[in-house]
């Protein structure tokens, strides 16, 4: 009540002071005819051919139209500034009398500015009967009435009256629309922080989409007051931004219904949202096309885009519903943020389904004089309300995650440290061999393991291994083994005495594929296979008999292969992440490559970058053992 009062304290000396001294034209009795010819301005014209200005529904086929209005103008005659001042959405060059007094916009491209109410001095010989003549130049566009002439209001007197006037009317248009632009700024605020949350956690993709969506109402709100503060810039660019800002809602939110709910979006909706994005999507090119151009895409939006747009829009305004359905599914932790989301779905049907009623779809009765207003202006209200509440939610969410990622962080550590005990970063001294180790691990954690161990005698026990799976469980399931294969070393130094042990330790436990090979002093090796990739020795794959992984079947002997390494001769063991290597095609690296690069002199470190880069889809292991010619 008390904004009312004050701004009625403010209008009336505006639209009081030097009342007298304006004469409003009827815009109702002026007429239009399309095309562009000059001659129009003369104030002789026969204007019998020619149609009441009135807006109304219909389609132009001509870019170019003129409208004329007549007016007695002998009142003005005194006035120290008389100007003539027009409200016009639309680009346009003025004549009285047949003279050119001025004009807006551009007449070759359509393009205006939104600050449309303009003054224009008057010249100085005014007629009783005065003819104002509009040349005009029509490009469809967001800030006119679509599928109409544009509107036209004309008033004629003093100056600064008639600035005065303008300056009421931009107050009273900016202060009926003071509180929702508040509200669609603070909801652009709360976009900037999902928008810093996003990119403090890219994984929580539904922040970006509820960002997006918040600054997309917010950009559209505001672009549509500063139009209405008849702000001095471009139409176009008012229809460029109109146009990307409610692409981006229309895309966004929907989006964001099903992003939380932890589901894909299906393509019916995926149909929906397009059709629903289509019909404002047309502004952007519409303000850019050539004029005739921009005519058909109003004729297109006008009998198709519009109708089928809007449909759209109801339909997908229940994407909360779907989203979340079945609710008896909805876990406890999701639970509020589906309400929510529900509670905004409901209030946008409510006010798609008031507008629809307009209509009189299926019988329905027109609600829009009682309750379109109440919609319109709680929209906003309520989309600041619920986005507030989705936000407190989502920061409890986002403690949530990141606590739970920080004890995740700590496991990780744990599991870093257990990763070096299987694969240790320092090898122990091997007198009389030269050993080295290539590890490239899929994830934080791998099931790829080995151990050297020097004996007593001089031998040196080399055991290598991968355990079936990933993760955390198998880099678990592999440090037992480690801790298994260092308990046996010191009963045993036998390959197939150590695999039987660890065959017995492992039932029930999982399936590791695993090698233990001995050498002595001399070169004499044996090496033992449990299910494991066959080794190479000088480039060459050795023949080795196969059998079953650790842990497949209790009591089974694993097969041996007793062999001798020369001075420099080169032995290669690896885990199965390098033959498994695939490209994007789904090609595999394979075993005949790997022959082929060894064969071709390349070194096993470079193999093992090469499968890396090919496409690593396991953990990569592998160990060189070569002999050194100084060995005794």
């Amino acid at each position: 009540m008390r904004k009312a009062t004050l701004l009625f304290l403010l209008l009336v000396p505006a639209l009081t002071f030097g009342q007298s001294a304006i004469v409003s034209i009827n815009t109702h009795s002026c007429v239009w005819h399309a095309g562009d010819d000059i001659r129009w301005a003369a104030p002789a014209l026969d204007e019998s051919g020619w149609q009441s200005y009135f807006p109304r529904f219909l389609q132009l086929r001509d870019p170019y139209f003129w409208v004329r209005c007549h007016a007695d103008l002998s009142s003005l005659h005194g006035l120290a500034r008389p100007v003539i001042q027009v409200n016009f959405i639309s680009d346009y060059q003025l004549f009285v009398d047949g003279q050119p007094v001025g004009g807006a916009g551009s007449l070759r491209t359509g393009d205006y500015s939104l600050d449309v109410i303009r003054s224009f001095p008057m010249p100085a010989e005014l007629s009783r009967n005065a003819v104002i003549a509009f040349r005009v130049t029509y490009r469809f566009m967001p800030s006119s009435n679509p599928g109409s002439l544009p509107l036209l209001a004309v008033q004629a007197g003093e100056e600064s009256a008639l600035r005065d006037r303008r300056a009421a009317i931009v107050l009273a248009q900016s202060s009926a629309n003071l509180t929702t632009a508040i509200y669609d700024g603070v909801v652009g605020v709360f976009g900037l922080v999902l928008l810093g949350l996003y990119f403090n956690d890219r994984s929580r993709r539904e922040l970006l989409l509820l960002s997006l969506n918040c600054l997309g109402l917010a950009t559209i709100f505001l672009n549509l007051e500063a139009a209405r503060a008849l702000a001095h810039y471009s139409a176009v660019l008012f229809a460029l931004i109109y146009a990307l800002a409610t692409v981006i809602t229309g895309v966004a939110q929907p989006w964001f219904f099903f992003r939380l709910a932890g589901r894909r979006v299906p393509l019916l909706f995926w149909i929906l949202i397009g059709v629903a994005c289509l019909d404002h999507a047309l502004w952007a090119p519409a303000a850019v096309v050539p004029l005739a151009q921009s005519l058909q895409l109003g004729d297109f939006y006008e009998r198709w885009a519009a109708q089928a747009g809007f449909v759209a829009r109801v339909l997908t305004a229940f994407a909360p519903f779907v989203a979340f359905w079945p609710y008896a599914r909805i876990s406890r932790r999701v639970r509020p943020l589906a309400i929510l989301c529900m509670v905004w779905g409901a209030d946008q049907v409510l006010y798609f389904m008031v507008r629809l009623s307009i209509f009189h779809v299926l019988g329905m009765p027109d609600l829009s004089p009682r309750w379109g207003m109440l919609m319109s202006a709680t929209e906003p209200i309520a989309t600041l309300f619920v986005v507030a509440t989705l936000m407190g939610l989502l920061f409890r969410e986002q403690r949530q995650v990141a606590d739970e990622r920080a004890e995740m962080a700590g496991e990780l550590q744990a599991a870093r440290r257990v990763q070096q005990y299987l694969i240790p970063e320092q090898l122990p001294e091997t007198p009389g061999l030269m050993i080295a180790s290539v590890y490239h691990p899929a994830r934080e954690v791998g099931g790829d393991f080995f151990q050297v161990l020097p004996q007593t005698d001089r031998s040196v026990l080399i055991v290598v291994g991968d355990v079936a799976g990933h993760g955390m469980e198998s880099g678990m399931l592999a440090s037992l083994i480690v801790g298994a294969v260092r308990t046996a070393a010191e009963f045993t130094c036998e390959p197939e005495r150590i695999l039987a042990l660890l065959n017995k330790r492992l039932q029930g436990r999982g399936l590791v594929t695993c090698q233990a090979l001995r050498i002595a002093s001399d070169g004499a090796a044996t090496l033992a296979n449990a299910g494991h990739l066959p080794p190479y020795l000088n480039g060459n794959e050795m023949a080795i008999e196969g059998s079953l992984p650790l842990g497949a079947v209790p009591e089974i002997e694993f097969p041996s292969l007793h062999f001798s390494l020369a001075s420099a001769d080169q032995l290669m063991l690896m885990t199965d992440g390098i033959a498994e290597a695939q490209d994007a095609q789904g090609h595999l690296f394979g075993f005949e490559h790997i022959g082929e690069m060894l064969r071709n002199g390349m070194n096993p470190a470079a193999l093992a970058k090469a499968a890396q880069a090919f496409g690593q889809e396991d953990d990569i292991t592998v160990l060189t053992v070569e002999r050194m010619a100084t060995a005794v």
